[in-house]
């Protein structure tokens, strides 16, 4: 830089000349040539500066520049040294052939590489692009929601912070991503729409989700900014690094089954009057708001109504939230291999592109090179084509259907199995006996999937079963009440919702009867369901016992889909 200031202003330096070129072009060329990458880091470091100032323009930018920062600093680099080139050092000298054709592929060399600077670029953007998109559609409610149940959690296990002050309404709590620690307005989380989630907080909710465990914190945290319009984006997150460990005051990391019982135990006796086996209204106003015990509640079948959680209901939603919470993580985890194995995939074509227009622009691809290239590529389509339309196959099922998640129980050709893990080609699969099963993606695209997990928590299911033909009206009337009053006995496990039909006479001695009934839930949790329904059969030889039905049989069972339609009988999994 001292250098080109005095062959600028110095007399004796004005006019001198290194290869028909004065001084002060050669000095704007090593500037560009050496500190070129140095100032633009320096340029894109202080626009980062700049947008975490705004918190507009960080919402909506940063997640994105923060991912293209290197290639626009090559790019960048790249187009000051050949607009230098052009500009400075292309006219007004003289050149023999040889002279000139060296400098001309040198121009050459440097616009291919600008071309090929900015088809990655394109395709950084567009893999960010793509992956946001998919985080933001896949996995903003599920983030949604187990950071609010997390909320709840460290909540009710610190001390009642709304009998301690009154004035108290903060509804923010501290977790950590990595070695960064933030407070979580779940004020403002709970407003925010998914269509209006910015790429740059669905970032951090990820980092948050997929590294944090659940943790029992006892906290008095500060009231956070003011609200912002419901369904924005506004500050959800606020950096709490300067905040000491003993300020957030974290008691224990929750690493097992285990763990999650005994402070399931411990949160219960903290919320709960001593000797009592429920949780009461009373005792979470204590602890919550009137929205947060309302919204408590509701997670309950019934305690809107009664005001009351029982022992053991509470205890079985914080062990499946931890459940849950880790399986949101490894589902995480395994969506970011798999973009990642697209991103590969994505580069590997791009090269190949980039070398056949280097080689073009250079023009070393001659006829005989084309025909070449040409004659290799119509081989490699014949040999890869097959390979080619199952990848872009699996692409689309992965990223646009997507019917399954990491963890979901699904049907698939009448069998019963669990997603265990998900790639670009293949998904695997644990069947109900434990044995894995490998399923290329492009197979599954075209085969009819039962998902359990995101069907309605309201599934049907049905049990047949056959008494004798002698018994009359009454008893039937009789078996149709009792079976009424013990579904309306168990509103946590049955919609009063039921059937009880008479299918068919048999061989003029035994008449066929159907009882269907609406489950609560749907049948993730297959266990749950099917001890469900074996305390429906053993409720129903009781009733039978008791009205003198001396002759009946149960008929074995067949899976009911949610929509209440039969499909063909599965294996029975393990509970």
């Amino acid at each position: 830089m001292a250098l080109l200031i005095c062959s600028l202003t110095v007399k004796q330096l004005q006019n001198h000349v290194i290869w028909d070129f004065k001084l002060w072009k050669w000095c704007v060329l090593l500037l560009v040539i050496v500190s070129c990458r140095l100032v633009t880091k320096s340029l894109i470091n202080a626009l980062l500066f700049l947008i975490e100032r705004n918190s507009s323009l960080r919402q909506r930018f940063m997640y994105y520049v923060h991912g293209l920062r290197i290639i626009i600093k090559v790019f960048v680099w790249l187009s000051l040294f050949l607009l230098v080139r052009i500009l400075l050092f292309r006219h007004g000298v003289k050149r023999s052939k040889e002279t000139t054709k060296i400098l001309n592929y040198v121009t050459r060399v440097l616009a291919s590489s600008l071309v090929g600077a900015a088809l990655w670029c394109l395709k950084s953007f567009s893999v960010l692009l793509l992956a946001v998109s998919f985080q933001s559609k896949r996995f903003f409610n599920p983030i949604q929601e187990t950071i609010f149940h997390q909320y709840l959690i460290q909540t009710l296990s610190g001390p009642p912070l709304m009998e301690i002050n009154e004035q108290v309404r903060s509804e923010a709590f501290g977790m950590s991503a990595g070695k960064e620690k933030y407070l979580i307005d779940v004020r403002k989380l709970k407003k925010i729409k998914r269509q209006k989630i910015s790429a740059w907080t669905m970032k951090k909710l990820i980092d948050v989700a997929r590294s944090s465990k659940l943790s029992v914190f006892s906290n008095q945290l500060e009231e956070f900014a003011e609200e912002e319009e419901d369904g924005e984006d506004g500050e959800i997150f606020k950096n709490a690094n300067d905040k000491s460990d003993e300020e957030l005051q974290m008691y224990k990391s929750i690493k097992s089954e285990f763990e999650a019982k005994s402070a399931a135990n411990y949160i219960f006796k903290n919320v709960a009057d001593t000797g009592c086996d429920y949780i009461g209204k009373e005792q979470l106003y204590r602890f919550l708001i009137a929205e947060g015990v309302s919204l408590l509640l509701n997670q309950f079948e019934g305690a809107a109504k009664t005001e009351k959680i029982q022992e053991l209901e509470f205890k079985k939603w914080v062990l499946k939230f931890y459940n849950e919470r880790k399986a949101l993580s490894r589902f995480i985890k395994q969506s970011k291999a798999a973009t990642q194995e697209l991103n590969r995939l994505f580069t590997g074509t791009l090269v190949v592109v980039i070398i056949i227009l280097w080689l073009t622009l250079m023009g070393f691809l001659t006829t005989q090179a084309l025909v070449l290239i040409i004659s290799q590529l119509v081989l490699a389509a014949f040999m890869f084509g097959n390979t080619v339309k199952n990848i872009f196959e699996s692409i689309i099922f992965l990223y646009v259907m997507h019917p399954f998640d990491v963890g979901d129980r699904c049907i698939i050709d009448g069998v019963q199995m669990v997603v265990e893990d998900i790639r670009i080609l293949t998904t695997t699969l644990v069947r109900y006996d434990n044995g894995k099963v490998f399923y290329p993606n492009s197979v599954l695209a075209t085969k009819p999937i039962t998902n359990f997990y995101r069907s309605t928590g309201n599934m049907k299911d049905s049990v047949e079963f056959t008494i004798d033909a002698s018994m009359s009206t009454v008893s039937i009337e009789a078996l149709k009440s009792r079976i009424q009053d013990y579904l309306n006995s168990k509103p946590e496990h049955w919609r009063p919702q039921h059937k009880v039909v008479v299918k068919e006479i048999e061989d003029a001695n035994e008449i066929r009867m159907a009882l269907h009934v609406t489950h609560t839930i749907n049948f993730q949790n297959y266990g749950e369901k099917s001890s469900r329904r074996s305390k429906l059969v053993l409720q129903l030889k009781r009733i039978f016992e008791d009205l003198g039905i001396g002759k009946y049989h149960v008929l074995p069972e067949t899976q009911v889909g949610s929509a209440g339609s039969a499909a063909s009988p599965v294996p029975q999994p393990a509970n």
